[in-house]
């Protein structure tokens, strides 16, 4: 392949901004804060799981107090209804006297008893309602320490894109100074050796893989045309020749 040898140059300054060009992009994806934004949203997955099951704790309290409520209220309007009977004085008999003054009294301990079991479920709806006012709090320090994290996140995907974009427009004018044969066999080169398809002979070594070339290989690039596109034996990469190359 024949370039002239400033298109042969421009290739190092078209390959110094895709180097660029992939630093930033390897920078943009692995920014500190995208490890601890995933860190945070697992820390939130868990802190809505904690706060349904809370939620449905007191939800399954609030059941259980209606329904020991409801059966207080059941019990204290039977032993009223029974205390008016015997104040009214309509019963007469002896034994009917003393079985409803027994149930009254029977009556009395069961109401005793379930509003302890009253007491003792609204003790553990205020526990599960601290426990819930716990995970709220988290919930709000994780969706601020998340909000913050994608406010630096934003602010450093914009600087780095606004780099890129003009690295892009510089390489768009280097590479319209490159021919089109020149560019195509660059942009395969990039694609089989990591994104560097073009390295400079820098003092008789390859600067893409940093090997001394031997004398032979020298002699032979010094014997090429100027116009001649030269390759690295080891790595196949374009060797553009420079005042630096040492030939």
């Amino acid at each position: 392949m024949k370039a002239a040898p400033e298109a042969q140059l421009r290739l190092l300054d078209l390959q110094e901004l895709d180097t660029t060009l992939d630093r930033l992009a390897h920078r943009r994806r692995g920014l500190p804060e995208l490890a601890e934004i995933a860190k945070v949203e697992e820390r939130i997955g868990g802190v809505a799981d904690a706060l349904v099951a809370a939620q449905t704790e007191i939800s399954d309290i609030d059941r259980e107090q209606k329904k020991a409520e409801q059966d207080v209220d059941q019990v204290r309007a039977r032993a009223e209804r029974d205390q008016k009977r015997l104040d009214s004085g309509q019963v007469s008999s002896a034994r009917d006297l003393e079985n409803l003054q027994s149930e009254i009294a029977s009556l009395n301990k069961r109401q005793s008893d379930l509003e302890e079991i009253v007491l003792e479920v609204m003790e553990r709806r205020e526990e599960a309602e601290n426990r819930l006012r716990a995970v709220e709090t988290d919930k709000e320090a994780a969706d601020k320490e998340l909000a913050e994290l994608a406010e630096r996140r934003d602010a450093a995907y914009q600087e780095i894109d606004g780099q890129a974009e003009l690295t892009r427009t510089a390489r768009s004018g280097v590479s319209g100074d490159v021919p089109d044969d020149l560019l195509k066999l660059y942009e395969k080169l990039r694609e089989q050796h990591r994104g560097v398809a073009a390295a400079a002979l820098l003092r008789g070594q390859c600067q893409g893989c940093h090997l001394q070339l031997n004398t032979v290989e020298l002699n032979a690039i010094r014997a090429a045309a100027k116009d001649e596109v030269v390759r690295c034996e080891e790595c196949r990469r374009i060797l553009v020749r420079t005042p630096e190359s040492g030939l």
